[in-house]
């Protein structure tokens, strides 16, 4: 009489385990450390610099020929406190504000329609790429020419600094979209308007807000150059002459007061990149 089968113990299931997760309380620290980190390198820079001027050290530079953190503070108060300061203020980022913003209206149609259209690539791309590597500080003398108010002619090199880098990060995005999701919903009965709404700018958004804050970085160092050669008003003009006349604490006000309003801006573009692609998966990006 043979011996009964023996039944095989079952497998066990496989459960899933969950990824973990930052708790709530370790990301809020880790924000507060990285934070408390930034502050204390940017009060160690100022403490450096203050050391080596009021100690008159010179190593291979010479800062005892520079204005100390105490000298620029006191002349930093003395601007704040003249309208000159906010007339400056406002004239620089009103200038920034129309050429960057007429430089993202044509960059991003001008980069998507490059994307798009071979036709289009072919006629106007090799005139972008030939105009793409002239330095927008070097068409200075043309916008003397071209337009009868400094004023239109610095707004004019702001355009010309931001439209490039704008343009070419939104062509690339634009072809770098995988054509499955062109095929998707043309399947679906969508036409070019669907594929351009529905894929084509969605799609591109997170290379052409790339593209937007290189290009403000850019038209801020075009603005403050065009302010200095042929501007009347304005941050840049304000330092130059601050520069003729010897006062470099006046100097630096200025560059500070470029600073910060550089990475204002450059932080208000990277904010709206991220509020308008929210729908991408950022991991520890949010921690920071």
């Amino acid at each position: 009489m043979s011996a009964p089968a023996v039944a095989a113990p079952a497998a066990a299931p496989i459960v899933a385990t969950p990824e973990p997760r930052v708790s709530r309380p370790r990301a809020g620290r880790a924000v507060w450390r990285s934070r408390t980190v930034r502050a204390l390198s940017v009060l160690a820079a100022i403490g450096v610099w203050e050391f080596l001027t009021a100690n008159h050290i010179r190593l291979w530079v010479r800062f005892d020929t520079l204005p100390t953190v105490t000298q620029i503070v006191r002349a930093f108060r003395h601007q704040l406190g003249t309208d000159a300061y906010y007339l400056d203020l406002g004239q620089s980022l009103i200038r920034i504000l129309s050429g960057f913003g007429l430089a993202a209206v044509v960059g991003v149609t001008t980069g998507v329609a490059l994307g798009r259209s071979r036709w289009f690539a072919d006629i106007v791309g090799p005139l972008t790429e030939l105009a793409r590597p002239i330095p927008a500080i070097a068409i200075v003398p043309v916008a003397i020419l071209l337009f009868p108010d400094d004023e239109a002619g610095i707004v004019f090199i702001t355009f010309v600094a931001a439209v490039f880098p704008i343009l070419v990060a939104t062509r690339h995005a634009v072809r770098a979209l995988p054509t499955i999701w062109e095929e998707s919903v043309r399947t679906q009965g969508g036409n070019r308007w669907d594929v351009l709404w529905r894929v084509v700018l969605p799609g591109s958004l997170p290379g052409v807000f790339g593209g937007l804050s290189v290009g403000i970085g850019v038209a801020w160092i075009c603005v403050v150059s065009a302010e200095m050669i042929s501007g009347r008003l304005g941050v840049g003009y304000r330092t130059w002459q601050a520069y003729t006349i010897v006062d470099y604490p006046g100097v630096f006000v200025g560059i500070i007061t470029i600073g910060v309003l550089g990475y204002t801006t450059s932080a208000a573009v990277e904010l709206l990149g991220r509020r308008v692609t929210h729908w991408l998966p950022r991991g520890d990006e949010e921690a920071k």
